[in-house]
């Protein structure tokens, strides 16, 4: 654990170095500035870091939890959208009290992405169909349904606005009083969910059956485990945790008075699902460092719209948070090789340490 950790201080070190390199090519003059306000930007609005954070934890956490079974969910932006649409259909066409509306709009998200997460589940567990290709290929399935269901509906979609229409007050998510921004309880759910998860997976037997399972699937079949149900189970969490994240993104309040997030049906799969794989790879798959690395995620990306105001593309953003990950991967690969190198040795010298007879002993 220490030494993933430390690779992961290595990686983020090594991408802020890179970073700089590439602001210094691109404009000399202002580099430091613009590195200045990438790094320590996100202090000056907090509130909205923790905002931003919250879906990217959401699909970070589905990730990871994917990951841990030795799947890999690249489906959570679909899984995300559908839990978004899911919501959005409890908030415009199930009017109910305030006290009950937005938690059903909640758990509608999680059902949402549960449907999606598990089309891929089934398909690997009965058909060993490759989960990357079946989830990636549900991106556009889910992306596009949803842009068609959303438009063909007038009682969410504005044509005027080219967007959704403001959802009820109803079905908002309360605000945790910050001025100005949209920061809402959504962030005390995810913060919960890592936590259950954290505890499903360390302390209960379906969490050792998951790990077990990702470690050597025969082994674990040969044990007594279903691998077959693992599997959609494992799916079926995984795409609800990303269709939780897409219903806390779109029922958060606006700061605007009024007003609440919209959806645009513009045929481009959400970037939150992409933004929570590197926050599963960087968290090492850990729902508590998931929680971390989402958070600093966020912070480099607030600090990169500031630095955008010296003349930087946000997309110096994306480049930093490759290199970080990219490292990331490098580091772990690194630890775990060296760990294997000292556990050789120590055979090698026990190896080389012969028994003493008893007459010798003698």
């Amino acid at each position: 654990m220490g030494s993933s950790f430390g690779g992961t201080l290595l990686a983020i070190f090594v991408g802020l170095i890179f970073g700089l390199i590439v602001m210094l090519l691109a404009n000399p003059v202002d580099a430091f500035y613009g590195f200045t306000e990438m790094i320590f930007g996100g202090f000056t609005r907090f509130p909205d870091v923790l905002y931003f954070a919250t879906p990217i934890l959401m699909t970070g956490l589905s990730v990871g939890f994917a990951f841990k079974m030795g799947l890999f969910n690249i489906g959570a932006s679909g899984q995300y959208t559908m839990g978004l649409f899911f919501a959005l259909f409890v908030g415009f066409m199930m009017p109910m009290s305030a006290e009950i509306h937005w938690i059903v709009a909640v758990l509608a998200g999680f059902v949402g992405g549960m449907l999606m997460g598990a089309i891929p589940g089934i398909l690997k567990a009965f058909l060993n169909v490759n989960e990357v290709i079946s989830s990636i290929m549900l991106n556009y399935i889910g992306m596009f349904l949803i842009d068609m269901w959303i438009q063909g509906n007038s009682t969410m979609y504005n044509p005027v606005m080219t967007r959704t229409r403001y959802l009820p007050k109803s079905v908002q998510l309360d605000t945790l009083g910050f001025a100005g921004s949209n920061l809402n309880t959504g962030l005390l759910i995810a913060v919960g969910v890592a936590i259950l998860l954290f505890v499903v997976m360390e302390y209960t037997t379906f969490g050792y059956e998951l790990k077990a399972t990702g470690y050597n699937k025969n082994a674990s079949q040969y044990a007594g485990i279903n691998y077959r149900r693992n599997t959609v189970l494992t799916m079926i969490i995984s795409g609800g945790l990303a269709g939780l994240g897409g219903a806390l993104f779109i029922l958060a309040p606006s700061a605007i008075a009024g007003s609440s997030m919209t959806y645009e049906p513009i045929n481009v799969i959400a970037a939150n699902g992409f933004n929570g794989i590197a926050v599963a790879l960087l968290g090492n798959s850990h729902p508590i460092g998931i929680v971390f690395s989402s958070i600093f995620v966020s912070h480099l990306q607030r600090g990169g719209t500031l630095a955008n105001l010296v003349g930087y593309k946000v997309e110096i953003i994306d480049v930093v948070i490759s290199v970080i990950i990219y490292f990331s991967a490098f580091a772990l690969l690194l630890s775990q090789y060296i760990v294997k190198r000292i556990a050789s040795k120590k055979e090698d010298a026990n190896k080389d340490i012969k028994p003493i007879s008893e007459k010798e002993a003698k």
